[in-house]
C-alpha cells in the first residue's frame, strides 16, 4: 500500500510535472542572477593572477549573462590559458561550454572548477550541469540524485542568505527527484525569506497541492502567474484537479458552516422554549391574579405567538439540511468502506434503501393533507335545550358570543374551537364549536360544569383559538412523518432522520405547549372569577376522576364482552367496579393525576398547580346552579346507547 506521505505526492504529481519545463528555465536563470559587489571581488583575485585577462573575463562574463554562452567560450579561452588553475575560469567556461552544447568537455571543466575549490559556487554549478545540461536536456536520475547531495553541501556552504538561486534549484530537484522532505525544507525557506520571487509562490502551491491544501495551493499559483509565471502553465496546473477540489472544499465547508449555524438555532429555540416557559411561571406567580388580561398578557402572548411561527418556519427550513446530512453521512459511510477496501453489500443497501426511504417520508409529509372532520355528531337543540340555553347564558356572563354548534362525542373530553377561513376566524366571523365526551357526564354537577364551560369560552374570549395554523400544521406534518418512519420500519436508533423528528417534536412541543399552559392558565382565571375557584376546582376534579372511571370501566367491558362473544352493554351505564382492589388502584391514579408535577410535554399545566393559581382569585359571587348535567338533555338511553354501538363498531373494525 501507498503510504500517506507517497499517496499525497502522487496526487499532486500529475499537476506538478506539467510546469516543470518551465521551472527548469527559472532555475536557470535565478541560479546566475549576478552579484556585482562579488563579482568586483573575483574581477579582484583575477588582477592578482593576470592582470591582462580582467577585461576579456568581464566581456565574457556579461555575454553569459545575456544568455550568449557560445560566443563567451573563446574568451573564457582566452583566460583559461594565463589562469588554468582558477577555479572561476574553470567554472565559467565549463557552463559557457554545457549550455553551448558541449557538455562532456564542460563538465570535465566543472569537476575541475569543485577540486580546486570546492566552494558552494563551484558545488551549484556542477549540480547544476548534472541535473541540467542545458535548457532543453536532463541528466539521468542517477545524476540528479548525485547532483542534489552536492547542491545540499552548496547550500549549506553558502553564506548569502539573499541568494535564492540555491534553495531555488533545490526545490525544483527535491520536486523533480520526489524527495518531498527536502522538497518541504526548500520551500519552507523560500516562503521564510523570499516572497517576492515568483518560484517561492509556484513551489508552495505544489507543497500546498501534496498536504491538500487546495485552497491555499489555488490562492499561490495565481500569486506567481500574477508575477510572471505563463498562463498556460497556471491553467494545467488548476485543471489537473486542484480547482474541482478547492470548488468541493468551498462547498463542503460552506455545507458545515451551514449545518453548524443550523444546530445553534436547534439549541437557541431549545434554550427559548425554557426561558419562556419559566418566564410565563413568574409571571402567573407574580402578577396580579384578578388582572384576567392586561398589557402583560398580551406581551407573553404576542411573543409566543413570534417564537412559534418562526420554530415552525425552522422546521420547514430543517427539511433540505436534514436531508442533506442523511445523504452525506450514508455517501461518508460508504467512502469509508471503499477507502477500506472492504464494501458489505448487504449493509450498504440497507443504508442506501433507508436513506432514500426517510427522505421520501420527510417529503411526502409536506405535501399530504389529512382529512379533516369534525369529531362525533352535531348535538340538536332538542336533544339537550338545557345545555344549548347554558352555552348561551355562560357565553353572556363572560361577554362573548355564544356557541354556533354543539357535537357530543364517545370519549371523556370538552373543548371548543373554531370552524372557517384564516381571514373569518381573525376576524371572529367563524363559527364556534363545543365538544362534549358523553363519558365525562355521569355525576357531573351544573354549577361545576359551567365553571368549565367557562374555561372553554375563556380560549374564545381571548381569541386562542382564532390563529395557531401554524403550530397546527407543523405538528400535523411532523406526524405524518413520524407514521410513515414507522410503517416503513425506519424508526430506528440508527436513522438520522428519525433523530431529527425525535428531537425536533420535543424542541417544538416545548414552545407550543408553554403557549398552550399559559392559555389554559388565563382561562382558568375568567372561569374562577365569574363562577368561583371553587367551582372550577370541582369541574376539574371530576374531569380527571371520570376520565380515568370511564376508560377503566369501558376497556373492561369491551374485553370481556368480546371475550364472551356477546354484545357490548351501554358504557354510560356501567356501575363502578366492585373489586376494592379496583376502587383503590382508581383512587391512587385519581391523586397521582391531581398531584403530579407540570412536565414540558403537557399542554395544561398539572391540577394541582392549577387549583393553586387560582386559588387567590377574587369570585363575582355568581348564584350557583343545582341539578346534574345530564337533566340538560332529553334524550340520555338513546345518545348513550348509540355512542356505546359506535365505540363497539370502531373496536371490531380495528381488531
Amino acid at each position: 500500500m501507498i503510504n500517506p506521505t507517497a499517496r499525497r505526492f502522487v496526487c499532486a504529481l500529475a499537476a506538478i510535472m506539467l510546469a516543470l519545463v518551465a521551472l527548469a528555465d527559472l532555475a536557470h536563470a535565478q541560479a546566475f542572477t549576478r552579484d556585482m559587489q562579488k563579482e568586483a571581488r573575483v574581477r579582484e583575485e583575477l588582477a592578482a593572477i593576470s592582470p591582462g585577462s580582467v577585461e576579456a573575463f568581464k566581456q565574457a562574463t556579461e555575454l553569459i549573462d545575456k544568455g550568449e554562452a557560445k560566443q563567451a567560450v573563446p574568451l573564457f579561452g582566452e583566460v583559461m590559458k594565463k589562469a588554468p588553475n582558477w577555479d572561476v575560469v574553470n567554472r565559467r567556461l565549463g557552463y559557457s561550454l554545457v549550455e553551448a552544447g558541449q557538455v562532456k568537455e564542460g563538465m570535465t571543466l566543472l569537476r575541475r572548477a569543485v577540486e580546486l575549490n570546492r566552494s558552494s559556487d563551484n558545488l551549484l554549478s556542477l549540480a547544476q550541469g548534472l541535473a541540467y545540461p542545458g535548457r532543453q536536456a536532463q541528466g539521468s536520475r542517477a545524476e540528479k540524485q548525485q547532483a542534489l547531495v552536492l547542491l545540499k553541501e552548496a547550500h549549506r556552504k553558502n553564506t548569502d542568505a539573499t541568494d535564492a538561486g540555491y534553495v531555488t534549484l533545490l526545490a525544483h530537484l527535491s520536486l523533480d527527484l520526489r524527495d518531498e522532505q527536502s522538497f518541504q525544507e526548500a520551500t519552507g525557506e523560500l516562503v521564510s525569506r523570499h516572497q517576492d520571487l515568483m518560484a517561492t509562490h509556484y513551489f508552495n502551491a505544489v507543497r500546498a497541492a501534496m498536504d491538500a491544501e487546495w485552497s491555499t495551493a489555488e490562492e499561490e499559483i495565481r500569486t506567481a502567474g500574477r508575477m510572471g509565471l505563463s498562463h498556460n502553465v497556471v491553467e494545467e496546473f488548476l485543471n489537473s484537479g486542484i480547482h474541482r477540489r478547492v470548488v468541493a472544499w468551498r462547498y463542503a465547508y460552506f455545507a458545515l458552516y451551514a449545518v453548524a449555524v443550523w444546530a445553534v438555532g436547534l439549541a437557541l429555540l431549545f434554550i427559548i422554549g425554557g426561558v419562556l416557559s419559566k418566564r410565563t411561571l413568574h409571571y402567573l406567580e407574580t402578577a396580579d391574579p384578578n388582572t384576567l388580561i392586561g398589557p402583560e398578557h398580551e406581551k407573553l402572548r404576542a411573543i409566543y405567538r413570534r417564537v412559534i411561527n418562526i420554530a415552525g418556519l425552522y422546521y420547514y427550513i430543517s427539511i433540505p439540511v436534514v436531508i442533506f446530512l442523511i445523504v452525506a453521512v450514508t455517501a461518508t459511510i460508504v467512502y469509508g468502506f471503499m477507502v477500506i477496501g472492504t464494501i458489505p453489500i448487504k449493509l450498504v443497501l440497507v443504508l442506501g434503501i433507508g436513506a432514500l426511504i426517510t427522505i421520501y417520508q420527510m417529503i411526502r409529509s409536506l405535501f399530504t393533507r389529512p382529512l379533516m372532520e369534525d369529531p362525533g355528531r352535531l348535538l340538536r337543540e332538542d336533544e339537550a335545550p338545557g345545555l344549548w340555553a347554558l352555552s348561551q347564558e355562560v357565553a353572556r356572563t363572560v361577554g362573548t358570543r355564544p356557541v354556533s354548534e354543539i357535537r357530543v362525542t364517545p370519549g371523556t373530553e370538552v373543548a371548543v374551537y373554531e370552524r372557517g377561513s384564516f381571514r373569518e376566524r381573525m376576524q371572529d366571523r367563524a363559527e364556534r364549536v363545543l365538544v362534549v365526551g358523553l363519558g365525562v357526564l355521569n355525576g357531573f354537577r351544573q354549577n361545576a360544569f359551567r365553571a368549565v364551560l367557562a374555561h372553554e369560552y375563556g380560549h374564545f374570549t381571548h381569541r386562542d383559538t382564532a390563529g395557531g395554523d401554524m403550530a397546527l400544521r407543523v405538528k400535523a406534518d411532523m406526524m405524518k412523518f413520524a407514521q410513515g418512519m414507522m410503517q416503513s420500519g425506519q424508526n430506528t436508533r440508527w436513522n438520522l432522520g428519525f433523530h431529527f423528528l425525535r428531537m425536533y417534536f420535543r424542541i417544538f412541543t416545548r414552545i407550543s405547549h408553554g403557549a398552550s399552559r399559559f392559555q389554559e392558565a388565563l382561562a382558568d382565571r375568567l372561569a374562577s372569577y365569574h363562577f368561583g375557584a371553587k367551582a372550577f376546582e370541582e369541574g376539574l376534579s371530576h374531569f380527571v376522576r371520570r376520565k380515568i372511571e370511564f376508560e377503566f370501566l369501558a376497556t373492561k367491558e369491551i374485553s370481556e364482552a368480546f371475550a364472551s362473544q356477546r354484545a357490548v352493554l351501554n358504557l354510560y351505564e356501567l356501575a363502578g367496579p366492585e373489586e376494592a382492589a379496583h376502587h383503590q388502584t382508581l383512587e391512587e391514579e385519581f391523586q397521582k393525576a391531581l398531584q403530579r408535577e407540570t412536565a414540558e410535554t403537557d399542554t395544561h399545566p398539572s391540577p394541582a398547580e392549577r387549583f393553586r393559581l387560582i386559588s387567590r382569585i377574587a369570585s363575582r359571587d355568581e348564584p350557583a346552579m343545582e341539578g346534574m348535567v345530564w337533566e340538560l338533555f332529553t334524550s340520555r338511553e338513546a345518545l348513550t346507547r348509540e355512542m356505546s354501538s359506535l365505540v363497539e363498531e370502531n373496536v371490531r373494525e380495528a381488531v
